[in-house]
C-alpha cells in the first residue's frame, strides 16, 4: 500500500455525501464472480466495500451470509484466495475495501501476518466483530502501523461507558449495529434508530455506519440522513445467490443493478 492509498477510507468520508457500503462474500459464487462485481462496483458511487471472508462458525452473520460462506468454503476457498480477490480488483477500483473476518482467523494466522498480507493485497481495513475490547487497542495499533483501520461494533445494547472504550480503540469509523441478533433484511428500520445513532456521534469523532437490516435503497437514503453510510450485506448476498444457478452474465447485472438502486442511480 502507497502513501497515497492510506487515506483511502478517510476520503471516502471527507469527500463524499454517505451513501451505501456494499457488503460481498469473497468467493460466492466464485473467485472471479467476486473480483468482476468489485470492479463493476467501481462505476457506481458506492462509499466502499466489504468483503467477508468465508468461515464456518460466524457468529453474528444471519442465515443469508451463513449459507454463501458455506458454499464458498466447500467450492475451497480459503483465507490466500480472498487477498488473491482483492490483489486482482485493486488496480481497477479506487474506493476503500475492508475485510470482515473473524478474530479466530486473526489469531490463527498471527495478527501481524494477516495485517501485512491484507495491507500488501489492497484492503484498507479489517472489521472483527467478535474481537474483544481488551485485545482491540493492540490489533489497531498494529492495523495502523501498516495503513490499515479497525472499525469496531457498537450495538444497541452496549453502555455508553463502553462505548466511548470501543470509540478510542477504533480506527477508520464506527460500525453501529441497527438491530439486536444477526444480519439479515428487516422491513423497516427500529424507529428510534436515528436517536440511538445520534448518541453514538456525539461521543466519538470517528464517521457512523450503520448496518444490520438495512435492505432496501429507503433504507439507505433514511440512514444516510443522519449516519455516514449504509452497510447493505444480506438483501444484496441474497440477489447474487437467487441469480447464481442462472446465466452468470445475469447474475453480475441482477447484483449491479441492486447496488446502483442502493446508490440512487
Amino acid at each position: 500500500m502507497t502513501d497515497n492509498d492510506r487515506h483511502r477510507v478517510e476520503r471516502a468520508f471527507r469527500d463524499h455525501p454517505p451513501g451505501p457500503w456494499p457488503f460481498l462474500v469473497a468467493g460466492d459464487p466464485d473467485a472471479d464472480a467476486t473480483v468482476e462485481l468489485l470492479r463493476r462496483f467501481a462505476a457506481l458511487p458506492v462509499r466502499g466495500v466489504e468483503i467477508g471472508f468465508p468461515y464456518s462458525d460466524s457468529i453474528a452473520d444471519g442465515p443469508v451470509i451463513q449459507a454463501a460462506f458455506t458454499r464458498s468454503l466447500a467450492a475451497g476457498l480459503r483465507v490466500d484466495h480472498v487477498f488473491e480477490i482483492v490483489r486482482r480488483a485493486r488496480a481497477s477500483v479506487s474506493y476503500p475495501i475492508l475485510g470482515m473476518v473473524s478474530a479466530s482467523i486473526v489469531y490463527r494466522i498471527g495478527p501481524e501476518a494477516l495485517i501485512d498480507r491484507a495491507g500488501e493485497a489492497g484492503f484498507d481495513g479489517l472489521i472483527v466483530p467478535d474481537l474483544s475490547l481488551e485485545e482491540a487497542p493492540e490489533l489497531s495499533r498494529l492495523a495502523a502501523s501498516a495503513g490499515l483501520c479497525l472499525p469496531m461494533l457498537v450495538a444497541p445494547t452496549t453502555p455508553a461507558s463502553r462505548q466511548t472504550a470501543i470509540a478510542a480503540a477504533a480506527r477508520g469509523f464506527l460500525y453501529y449495529v441497527a438491530v439486536k441478533g444477526t444480519t439479515g433484511e428487516r422491513r423497516a428500520l427500529p424507529p428510534d434508530l436515528a436517536e440511538r445513532v445520534k448518541r453514538v456521534r456525539s461521543a466519538s469523532r470517528l464517521p457512523v455506519l450503520v448496518g444490520f437490516g438495512i435492505s432496501e435503497p429507503v433504507h439507505v437514503r433514511e440512514v444516510c440522513t443522519f449516519a455516514d453510510g449504509a452497510i447493505v450485506g444480506s438483501a444484496l448476498v441474497r440477489r447474487i445467490t437467487e441469480s447464481a444457478g442462472a446465466d452468470r452474465a445475469r447474475m453480475v447485472e441482477d447484483a449491479v443493478e441492486f447496488v446502483a438502486e442502493l446508490c440512487g442511480d
